[in-house]
């Protein structure tokens, strides 16, 4: 590989683990893990979901790792130096990857335009209608409505912001952004965690989220849906932590790695959920109705709720509305930029290509299809996108990965590359939570969410809907990944021996 196309590397492994730790703190954290919570047990969640975590998610954080960081390319090229057969499923993971972050730019643009709302509380007295006409919502994903002319301004930004951290590259660019981002991100956090337990009724808000419902334990949705937080909140499955690996130094110890990250991103979920459903618990006693009430999931928790209890507040509403959607921006940025990089890698490896050339030929496409979430048909789109990428596309990732590596592959090899470094070893457990456990929750989970949608459609939207943005967006991830894998890539793209090593030393 000539220098020109060189490979970057983090600066330090702080620097790493706060890019990984700013990638799996993203916006599910905040507004999907206290719902998901308490939908499904309440405090008796918590004991499936560190079981998830400790044979699902550090297992598939340690081999994402050691794989990148021992077959030092992005998903495609680090599947295809395994087995040149396996390159196909890193596209896949990459496609799926690309899918996100076109959608994940809304959300962000949405954030942005609410920091500014929080100084006037510009949502009024309905910010609900206030949300669906700042959207111009229309009432199906195929009814466009035209471009908002109100998002555009805030997309150009998010875009410029998004754009500039990305052709600075892995050092200059996404580690540096992670450094400045995640301590703010902490601050607001710890903001309205502080305010929202000294509000009236945070405690009944704490209740709803933290109570046990043992009963909830013999449910095979609840452990199901504890094993989909884990892929949604951890980034793996879907290239994201391999292409990150990928650039550490050889001598790092990626099991410690691993586990402070999974630690990292727990602890500061269940942070999160304690301010926010603080502040749930004080809106439903203001208005003197149960938690359940006024508690919701994904954007009607961020865009709708949460502005109504801002207004309720007794005292320093514009601050919290500031915090909330604040840490909402820098944990998106942070998550949005390693979706990119996931992309960006899989380019930059097989085809050689510069860096600053990878990240164009990204972005380009990127932003043009991610118009469509400023369209009045955006939330409806990304709904049903969102719900069959990480439903189907992400947990089938997860899966022929978990197959692939535990049946047509020796994982004794991987282990002993993770054992290496590493301060504590590995043993046993991580091949057998891998091939076991991990294969079958996963297998369940991709069969029944599979199943729901067939039988039952996703979310009462038309058929035609559901099949042009669901089950159309699935089929685009594969007909993409099936064209990428037979494209010509460099010479030796696949020699682990003579292209690895030399980017190595």
């Amino acid at each position: 590989m000539s220098k020109k196309h060189k490979r970057d590397q983090w600066g330090s492994k702080v620097g790493f683990l706060l890019a990984a730790i700013g990638s799996a703190v993203g916006l599910g954290n905040l507004w999907r893990f206290p719902y998901v919570a308490a939908e499904n047990g309440g405090g008796a969640f918590i004991l499936p979901y560190l079981i998830a975590i400790i044979t699902a998610g550090i297992p598939i954080l340690i081999l994402e790792y050691t794989m990148g960081k021992t077959y030092r390319g992005g998903a495609p090229v680090t599947w295809a130096r395994i087995n040149k057969k396996f390159e196909w499923i890193g596209w896949f993971q990459v496609m799926v990857a690309f899918v996100i972050g076109i959608y994940y730019f809304a959300i962000i643009v949405w954030v942005l335009s609410y920091v500014g709302f929080s100084f006037t509380e510009a949502w009024g007295a309905d910010p609900t209608g206030f949300f669906v006409s700042y959207l111009g919502l229309t009432d199906s994903a195929l009814h466009f409505g035209g471009i908002q002319t109100n998002l555009i301004l805030p997309f150009l930004i998010i875009w410029a912001v998004v754009a500039f951290i990305m052709y600075k590259g892995i050092s200059k660019g996404i580690e540096t952004v992670c450094k400045i981002c995640l301590p703010i991100l902490l601050v607001l956090v710890a903001i309205l965690v502080v305010r929202g337990i000294t509000l009236p009724g945070a405690i009944d808000g704490l209740a709803y989220m933290f109570t046990p419902d043992w009963s909830a334990l013999t449910k095979a949705n609840v452990w199901v849906a504890a094993y989909g937080q884990i892929f949604y909140s951890l980034s793996i499955g879907f290239a994201i932590m391999l292409a990150y690996s990928s650039y550490l130094p050889k001598d790092t110890d990626v099991v410690n790695s691993a586990f402070i990250t999974a630690t990292a991103n727990h602890g500061f979920e269940i942070f999160a959920g304690i301010g926010v459903f603080s502040i749930m618990g004080f809106m439903a006693y203001s208005q003197g109705v149960g938690v359940e009430e006024v508690a919701a999931s994904g954007v009607g928790l961020a865009f709708m709720v949460f502005p109504t209890a801002i207004s309720s507040l007794p005292a320093l509403n514009g601050l919290i509305g500031v915090c909330f959607f604040g840490a909402l921006l820098t944990a998106g940025i942070t998550s949005m930029v390693s979706i990119l990089q996931a992309v960006v890698s899989g380019m930059h490896d097989k085809f050689d290509m510069s860096h600053k050339k990878a990240v164009t030929v990204v972005l380009v496409p990127t932003f043009v299809l991610s118009i469509l979430f400023i369209t009045g048909a955006g939330l409806n789109i990304l709904d049903i996108v969102d719900a069959f990428i990480n439903n189907i596309g992400v947990a089938a990732g997860g899966l022929i990965e978990v197959i692939l590596i535990t049946r047509f592959f020796n994982p004794e090899r991987l282990r002993k590359e993770a054992n290496e470094f590493s301060n504590f070893s590995i043993g046993q457990w991580w091949t057998y939570s891998l091939r076991i456990v991990t294969t079958v929750l996963l297998g369940i989970m991709l069969f029944m969410n599979t199943k729901d949608f067939i039988e039952n459609g996703y979310g009462g939207y038309a058929q035609m809907d559901v099949n042009v943005f669901g089950w159309g967006c699935i089929v685009l991830v594969i007909v993409l990944a099936d064209f990428l894998t037979t494209l010509k890539g460099k010479e030796g793209y696949a020699d682990l021996e003579k292209i690895a090593d030399k980017e190595v030393n």
